[in-house]
């Protein structure tokens, strides 16, 4: 390409860019939680409004099977009673297939939901998107209002179950 060219295709760029809707603000504690409904690994519909009432502990992850992912949801899966001893529920959300989501729920016997998100929409509404459009590894607490009360972006895999059990602790002693 030429010079000139350059200099338009430039010009038309920065025009899109500009004109192109602004991604929306982060998702922060205090926030109404975005509703959403997406398919569970049992192949049935999950809307979050049936959490209404409940605390939810909604994390999303890249992408099953992989070493992080795996270690994530397995520290999940062994931290569930605690968890479960706060009122909360544990769902996990990413971009794959309910067919990945299924085979990732049974090879870890993991016993809470995973959520099928291939079309990235529940990902989207969380502000969650990151590479390649694989989801950030995320953790969001919602009261039973369905308020955002803890987000968690610096997430360790390993630690993130514990991290999320002691918050749920906090949060519920500080009524």
């Amino acid at each position: 390409m030429n010079r000139p060219t350059l200099d338009v295709a430039f010009a038309v760029l920065l025009a899109a860019l500009a004109s192109a809707p602004s991604a929306a603000a982060p998702l922060q504690p205090g926030d109404s939680a975005p509703l959403f409904t997406a398919t569970s690994d049992a192949g049935k519909d999950f809307s979050l409004e049936s959490r209404r009432g409940s605390w939810t502990v909604l994390y999303f992850y890249p992408k099953s099977g992989t070493p992080g992912c795996t270690k994530q949801a397995c520290a999940f899966r062994d931290s569930l009673d605690a968890i479960r001893k706060t009122g909360a529920e544990v769902y996990g959300v990413s971009r794959d297939t309910l067919e990945n989501q299924q085979a990732f729920k049974l090879k870890h016997r993991l016993a809470f939901t995973l959520l099928a998100d291939p079309d990235g929409k529940v990902v989207a509404a969380y502000g969650t998107a990151g590479l390649l459009g694989y989801s950030k590894r995320w953790t969001f607490l919602i009261d039973p209002g369905l308020t955002i009360r803890w987000v968690e972006k610096d997430v360790d895999p390993a630690l993130d179950a514990q991290r999320v059990t002691a918050e749920l602790t906090r949060l519920q002693s500080a009524k």
